[in-house]
């Protein structure tokens, strides 16, 4: 196709012309309004004034697979290439609050994350790392106020406290209805369970990130650019919401509050999305909440390259996939950033695989100069162009989210799973048109074959090991002690008292995952989400 037959314009659809200039971002940058200086209100170009001057980003590569004592050994061979921060992915029994030995956990244990369901597993995951000195990131949603409480008991019987420990539990249940599906209860059930662990973590964990809102999944489940800022922002916003209504002080939560953004292969686009991000969050902190913390006006984020972009088809491709992405992550400002490996499309990571994302990393932050200038995008006609067109798109959506009762009723109602459905189904018809370019997959594909590349093989010993050793829990346990703690969920459950405590006393008696959430199934019932009715 010839230029002048072309569309063009961003993976979310907005136009883009030949070239920017002055007209383009108005007679002047609205310096004081929109850009400002680094570490700066609004924070669009970056939430710090030196930025990696100062302080490289948290090199945090996702791990976890098998066993316990498996992900500890990843663990420590990713902090001695130099990893700079721990990120623990969970097998799915445990993401859907099941123990091992259930019947709808047979064949998935430790098979794409590690295998967690009580203290003694935690214990196991984290032997031997310093959990007062190393942050810890936890990808958990419906169950996270089990695995928070697994993880403050881990460190308690090591004799840390809570206020000791540092790092971030993702607890994004609106996430969840929105993309990634995985529940235990409802909507609200599932709010009130977030509500308490945000009572408890403002009081008692002040190094702790209560909930890290998410737009990684909802832009994994084929939501544009433009709506993953959108909805993770409504997201943020109905969290704000939730804690002013537990009585907390938004000066005092707010700060405690990450966000996790997915960042995909439109290089200039996913810049904008950032700096958007950061003075969207901060405007709607100062005016629409009055917050007056600088802190809470702040937004700050971790970063994942974006997994759906990896494709089977010349794996090889994926690595420079990353690194196009990883770039635009440092540009836009990030604090933390995972970058993904090239075979994930085939299997969970190798430690080759890993240690090359990995490396990725740590190229851009030593040899690419990038550091050494805060924002040094800003000011670019396309760039500011760019974000003012994000703001404006996303600003959009979110009216229309508040017309529609605020992001909780919109879930309720199905309309942002209903949009993020009808937004996948544009971008695979586009790349089976052969209109959205996927290099090997649609355009200069090879006949010859990609060539074998080595894989993580899981075999079935991961689950056999963890079957065992739930039962020699349950063996060696007080199970008067343990009902007792299981009771006081269920109390806490049905009345009013706060549910992160209760959990809290029910893991120091050894109480399992699934003992703790089959409570909250049976108390707040089973979900169904509006959008597949």
């Amino acid at each position: 196709m010839s230029d002048a037959g072309k569309k063009f314009e961003t993976l979310s659809g907005i136009p883009v012309r030949a070239s920017y200039g002055p007209d383009d971002v108005g007679p002047d940058l609205g310096y004081d309004t929109k850009l400002g200086d680094p570490g700066g209100y609004p924070f669009t170009r970056g939430p710090y004034a030196s930025m990696y001057r100062g302080k490289l980003w948290t090199m945090r590569m996702f791990s976890g697979f098998g066993t316990p004592e498996d992900t500890n050994r990843r663990f420590s061979f990713l902090l001695a290439q130099g990893q700079t921060g721990l990120s623990t992915a969970f097998d799915m029994p445990t993401l859907m609050g099941l123990d091992p030995d259930d019947p709808r956990s047979a064949g998935e244990v430790g098979r794409e994350g590690v295998s967690v369901a009580s203290v003694a597993d935690m214990e196991r995951l984290f032997a031997d790392i310093p959990l007062a000195e190393v942050t810890t990131s936890m990808t958990i949603n419906a169950p996270a106020v089990a695995l928070l409480a697994f993880y403050v008991v881990a460190a308690e019987r090591r004799g840390i406290p809570p206020e000791a420990l540092g790092g971030t539990i993702q607890n994004d249940m609106l996430k969840e209805f929105i993309a990634q599906k995985e529940w235990i209860c409802g909507v609200r059930p599932h709010l009130r369970i977030v509500r308490d662990m945000m009572v408890f973590c403002t009081k008692r964990m002040p190094r702790w990130n209560t909930i890290s809102v998410s737009g990684y999944h909802i832009r994994e489940a084929g939501a544009t650019a433009v709506q993953e800022l959108a909805f993770t922002l409504a997201d943020g916003i109905g969290y704000v919401e939730l804690g002013r209504q537990a009585g907390l002080d938004v000066d005092e939560f707010a700060p405690r509050l990450s966000f996790f953004w997915d960042v995909h292969n439109d290089f200039f686009e996913e810049i904008a999305k950032l700096r958007a991000a950061r003075r969207m969050w901060a405007r709607i902190m100062r005016e629409r909440f009055g917050a007056e913390n600088p802190r809470a006006w702040m937004l700050r984020a971790h970063a994942q390259t974006a997994g759906v972009s990896l494709v089977a088809q010349q794996p090889l491709n994926n690595v420079v996939r990353t690194t196009i992405q990883a770039l635009a992550a440092v540009l836009g400002g990030t604090q933390s950033l995972h970058t993904n490996s090239y075979d994930e499309t085939y299997a969970l990571p190798t430690e080759a695989s890993a240690s090359l994302a990995l490396r990725t990393q740590q190229i851009i932050a030593e040899e690419s100069g990038i550091p050494a200038v805060a924002d040094p995008l800003g000011g670019s006609y396309y760039v500011e162009a760019l974000t003012d067109r994000m703001e404006e798109a996303a600003g959009q959506i979110l009216r229309t989210i508040d017309e529609m009762g605020g992001i909780v009723a919109a879930v309720e109602a199905g309309w942002p799973q209903r949009e993020i459905a009808a937004s996948a189904y544009r971008t695979q018809r586009q790349i089976d048109s052969g209109e959205r370019a996927v290099v090997g997959v649609n355009r200069h594909i090879t006949t010859q074959p990609s060539g074998s590349i080595p894989t993580l093989k899981i075999d079935g010993t991961p689950e056999r090991v963890q079957l065992a050793a739930i039962e020699a829990l349950r063996a060696r346990r007080d199970a008067t002690a343990v009902q007792a703690g299981l009771d006081g969920v269920r109390r806490a459950s049905e009345g009013d008292g706060n549910l992160m405590e209760a959990v809290l006393e029910a893991a120091r008696r050894d109480a399992t995952l699934g003992e703790i959430c089959q409570i909250f199934r049976d108390v707040f019932g089973e979900y169904r989400d509006p959008a597949e009715v």
